[in-house]
């Protein structure tokens, strides 16, 4: 029985290309390693569930939750290689942009 993996999508998928710009030099660390833990992940079938899941990913890997925590940026000694601000995470950032980013391409990945 033949077998199509191509048709097979995971979260991680969602996070190529990555976005030009970043708020702060650790959100692309964050962004990596986001696709790194979710890269054995297949797609949940709605928009919802992914976004449940790249929230609840995010407060594992961050120890914040992007909804409730009113601060605007962390730093996250695990996010740090180096330069000023290095290791600070832009939660503005992840509530404005990348998140929605990731919303947007699951949408479109389930033709939602």
């Amino acid at each position: 029985m033949a077998h199509d993996d191509a048709a097979v999508v995971t979260v991680a998928d969602l996070f190529d290309p990555e976005p030009p710009r970043w708020g702060l030099r650790g959100d692309p660390y964050v962004w990596r390693a986001l696709r790194e833990h979710l890269s054995g992940t297949n797609i949940p079938a709605s928009v919802d569930e992914v976004v449940s899941l790249l929230h609840a990913a995010f407060g594992e890997l961050v120890d914040v939750d992007l909804v409730s925590d009113p601060a605007s940026a962390v730093y996250r000694e695990k996010y740090a290689h180096g330069g000023m601000s290095s290791g600070s995470i832009s939660l503005e950032t992840w509530r404005q942009q990348l998140m929605p980013m990731l919303a947007h391409r699951a949408r479109t990945r389930l033709g939602a």
